[in-house]
């Protein structure tokens, strides 16, 4: 499959680990190099604004897609050739779904868990035919991964669903998964 563009979740913290906004910063280079377009929340801190600057410094294209109400409290990352203002998250979700080929999700909180799972839900619903990956830096997600296998055990989704959720530790390795997604 083809991606032009790919939707990344992050946080806009930096988080406890260094590692975390060195991910952030080789995602967007990485979406860079391989000429695809970053679509994400729209935000210029943490994580978020580090891949966007790491994005642009690499002479990629961003598209920001910001809820109003973040935007009218200055979290906007405004400098973006591209940056769409939704009237609430439900729109933000909705228009960064469609405008991309694919989901990846990077170390955050409730938002970035939020947004990767409805997404990934909507594809255990068969509403969307896209690949969903989470980058593991540091085992990050171990956890929610484990969590994951639970449900299978116990017989909540079925190990079509669990394969539906591909993992890497880097930003290259996710994209190379992305590119043998049938």
């Amino acid at each position: 499959m083809d991606f032009q563009r790919i939707t990344v979740f992050c946080s806009t913290s930096p988080g406890s680990d260094a590692n975390y906004m060195e991910t952030a910063r080789m995602m967007g280079e990485t979406l860079a190099r391989r000429g695809i377009i970053l679509v994400y929340g729209g935000g210029k801190d943490g994580m978020a604004g580090a891949m966007v600057r790491a994005a642009l410094g690499a002479g990629g294209e961003v598209i920001g897609v910001m809820p109003k109400f973040l935007a009218e409290k200055g979290k906007a990352f405004e400098q973006l050739k591209d940056l769409r203002i939704a009237k609430d998250l439900h729109e933000h979700k909705a228009m960064m779904a469609e405008l991309c080929d694919g989901f990846i999700g990077l170390p955050g909180g409730l938002g970035t868990l939020e947004e990767f799972f409805e997404i990934l839900t909507w594809a255990q619903l068969e509403l969307h035919e896209k690949p969903c990956g989470l980058v593991n830096v540091n085992g990050y997600f171990d956890h929610l991964l484990e969590f994951m296998d639970i449900l299978l055990k116990k017989e909540f989704i079925s190990r079509s669903v669990r394969d539906l959720l591909l993992v890497e530790e880097n930003p290259d390795k996710i994209l190379e998964l992305f590119a043998a997604f049938a």
